[in-house]
């Protein structure tokens, strides 16, 4: 009954892609009891289906390939009996940082078959990162490539560790996974509400929050992401996201799966725009997500030079300039659809195909979430907190955050509070206005300033730093560093250099302060930092600030 419900659902949104108000109006969440997305959805229903043959997965560059959905669930079937014979058992936590290889994809499905927790790891992630994950998520088994093994060194050596590539001492291969036999049996029922995924995402303090899903919340919420990709089966689609960060879970796995569409990949030593669209034309991509960043890289190539098999393109992130969505439908003839969601959700504010797209706006509330904004006293207004209304729950808002005991901290209330604040207008269109909390994107990358605080005051040389924004052209934000030196330390080159140099031994490539300045902070009578003034202040600046510094300042800190 729970995959005939999904099934339902799923049809319905694919029937009424284009219209809107009858998917609004119409769509309910499935009614789920036990269901296990790989099992009842992905083995019986696409690979042995109609697109059974048909290519799920297709790779080109480093790490090519191209397997069918047939051929995946027999590879995630050989991994999961390797697995289970390595010891994983139901809810046991793996710990997954692979790239952008065939076997990421094999291991999530195998794990889910197992009825296993799989916790997501970027390999930006410095050995120091991993220990605390591993720690933290409480990380039973570790699946990595050859070349990211040597960060495993400061784990616990009882922690078992898969090794993908070549063969390295302590580790299994993953090759003898596939050696297993090809028929898998599930050791018992998967509950709909079982834990799943579990993710880290910046928060307010120091340490990333964890972000726990089931095996509804995502695979089945993804529903909403589908629609919103306006995706079809039998697509080819692009989404350009790191593994290890819930939006490629999002759009290269689930919305495309859920679909029956094909997941293309274009790895690239060093990003490429020219290449990419090489790739994306001539491999007949037909749906395209990529942030602003990979955007506003492609508008620097004369793009009607490319004869493309597109059909919808996306951006997510933080909005597109207008100019750049202006380019890209003078080029290619198609608008790019902006949206919103959370690693906490699945997309919950989206521009749908076929309807009008209002510049700015990342659209309205998706078929299945009721969007309220709400003011400090909760009452609805045209602008305020952007919060999901939680009568009746929506499928994908998270079961909760891991706690540091290991228990979860639901999800209560009416509402759920997603930190940022919008306006709506009459027509039901959302536009992002910001952060509620100081929490700011990077080159694609939620970065919480906190966090790269408590990295800076860990200097001699600091006595209190702030940090905020500071716009970038590329990037379109990068992290910069307010800071107010302590004692018997002289602002300078000497010193900058000192601390980007301490910056790069603690965090990973993407965390990175950028731009430092030695100042006052601004305080508030409590003695508070008043970051919310820096940042105008970035946002303002027309030009660099004589006592910047900057890290390509450095010829030392570069290579």
């Amino acid at each position: 009954m729970s995959t005939a419900s999904f099934r339902d659902a799923r049809d319905f949104l694919l029937a009424q892609r284009t219209d809107y108000a009858t998917a609004y109006a119409g769509f309910r969440w499935p009614v789920l009891d036990r269901f296990n997305w790989a099992l009842d959805w992905f083995d019986t229903e696409l690979a042995r289906g109609e697109l059974a043959d048909r290519p799920a997965l297709r790779i080109v560059g480093a790490g090519a390939a191209e397997l069918s959905f047939r051929t995946l669930s027999e590879h995630s079937n050989r991994v999961a009996n390797g697995l289970r014979a390595l010891g994983v058992r139901r809810g046991d936590r793996v710990l997954v940082m692979l790239g952008n290889v065939a076997p990421l994809w094999e291991v999530m499905l195998a794990a889910m078959k197992l009825g296993a927790v799989v916790v997501p790891a970027t390999t930006l992630l410095t050995a120091e990162d991993l220990a605390e994950r591993v720690e933290r998520a409480r990380v039973r088994f570790v699946v990595t490539a050859s070349a990211d093994a040597g960060k495993l060194s400061m784990l616990d050596a009882a922690v078992p560790r898969i090794a993908v590539g070549e063969a390295v001492v302590g580790c299994v291969a993953y090759s003898n996974l596939l050696e297993e036999a090809a028929d898998f049996v599930p050791d018992g029922v998967t509950a709909a509400d079982d834990p799943l995924l579990l993710y880290f995402t910046s928060g307010t303090t120091a340490k990333p929050k964890l972000v726990l899903h089931s095996h509804a919340s995502y695979p089945v919420g993804h529903l909403s992401t589908m629609y919103w990709l306006g995706l079809q089966p039998g697509d080819v689609h692009l989404n350009i996201s790191s593994p290890g960060w819930a939006k490629h879970a999002w759009s290269c796995f689930f919305a495309p799966w859920n679909a029956g569409a094909c997941v293309f990949i274009a790895n690239q030593p060093r990003f490429n725009a020219r290449g990419l669209l090489d790739a994306i034309r001539d491999n007949g991509v037909t749906t395209l997500c990529a942030p602003p960043t990979v955007w506003r890289m492609f508008i620097q190539e004369d793009l009607s030079a490319w004869k493309m098999a597109l059909r919808e393109v996306c951006g997510a992130g933080e909005p597109l300039n207008p100019e750049v969505i202006e380019q890209v439908k003078t080029a290619w003839g198609l608008t790019i659809r902006d949206g919103y969601g959370q690693t906490e959700t699945t997309a919950q504010i989206g521009n749908p195909p076929g309807q009008p797209v209002k510049p700015g706006s990342m659209g309205r509330a998706l078929p299945g979430y009721a969007i309220r904004l709400l003011d400090a006293d909760d009452h609805d207004v045209e602008e305020g907190a952007v919060c999901i209304a939680l009568s009746p729950r929506p499928l994908p808002v998270m079961r909760g955050y891991q706690n540091d005991a290991g228990g979860i901290d639901p999800v209560d209330g009416e509402v759920y509070r997603t930190g940022d604040v919008a306006s709506r207008d009459a027509d039901g269109y959302l536009t992002y206005v910001g952060r509620a909390d100081d929490i700011f994107k990077a080159s694609d990358y939620r970065i919480s300033p906190f966090e790269l605080e408590s990295v800076l005051i860990e200097h001699p040389a600091v006595a209190e730093a702030a940090v905020v924004p500071a716009p970038d052209p590329l990037r379109l934000a990068v992290p910069k560093a307010y800071i107010a030196l302590a004692a018997g330390h002289e602002p300078g080159r000497e010193t900058a250099l000192s601390i980007f140099r301490h910056l790069r031994a603690r965090l990973a490539p993407y965390k990175r302060v950028r731009r430092i300045e030695f100042a006052d902070l601004p305080k508030t009578i409590s003695g508070k930092i008043r970051r919310v003034e820096l940042r105008r202040g970035e946002a303002a600046r027309t030009s660099r600030s004589e006592s910047e510094w900057r890290e390509d300042d450095f010829p030392e800190l570069q290579g």
